[in-house]
């Protein structure tokens, strides 16, 4: 009986459980501390306003570190009938989530502002799953970036980034900002 293709396969299974071992260790370890002090470092460097850390460790190995701008009024209200009274309709300022997996790694995503009973919330932006030794203080800079990016892009929003859809038949080889192609 040859029995080689599954032992290397149950090898590689073994391998992926020490694995998972090692990565929850790394993050208590390593990880989890230096992701606190590196975004605190940012923040005392850039001074963005309202950002605070979060460690959230209330499910052993399901940990996060959050980097998160709170909440406030969005500046809009809503008149609630005749009575004078308005309801304030509150903005999350959107966060970005160092999430430990179920296997020790770590899944970097970014949460967009929204503003509550406004439309829906984008859902979560994953950026990238890393292995714990992955994770070094230029990618959360680049994290970061991207972050601020997004919140940016959001408080700025308006339509000079969207192209509007194209109406009517569209030929091969005519493309709205050119010419058509002569044949």
């Amino acid at each position: 009986m040859d029995t080689g293709t599954l032992i290397s396969k149950v090898n590689k299974y073994k391998q992926v459980l020490d694995n998972t071992q090692k990565y929850r260790k790394a993050w208590h370890d390593e990880v989890k501390p230096m992701l606190t002090k590196t975004i605190n470092e940012i923040l005392k460097q850039s001074d963005l306003p309202k950002a605070e850390v979060i460690v959230r460790d209330n499910i052993e190995n399901l940990e996060a570190v959050i980097l998160d701008l709170g909440r406030s009024s969005s500046g809009i209200s809503e008149n609630v009938e005749d009575s004078g009274v308005k309801r304030t309709m509150i903005k999350s300022n959107g966060s970005l989530m160092y999430q430990q997996l179920f296997n020790g790694k770590i899944m970097v995503m970014l949460l967009s502002p929204h503003i509550e009973g406004y439309g829906q919330p984008k859902p979560p932006l994953t950026l990238e799953i890393l292995r714990p030794d992955e994770i070094k203080g230029p990618f959360i800079i680049r994290h970061m970036e991207t972050f601020m990016k997004d919140i940016t892009d959001w408080e700025d929003f308006d339509d000079e980034e969207q192209k509007p859809a194209a109406i009517g038949f569209n030929p091969i080889g005519f493309n709205a900002d050119e010419q058509p192609i002569a044949g």
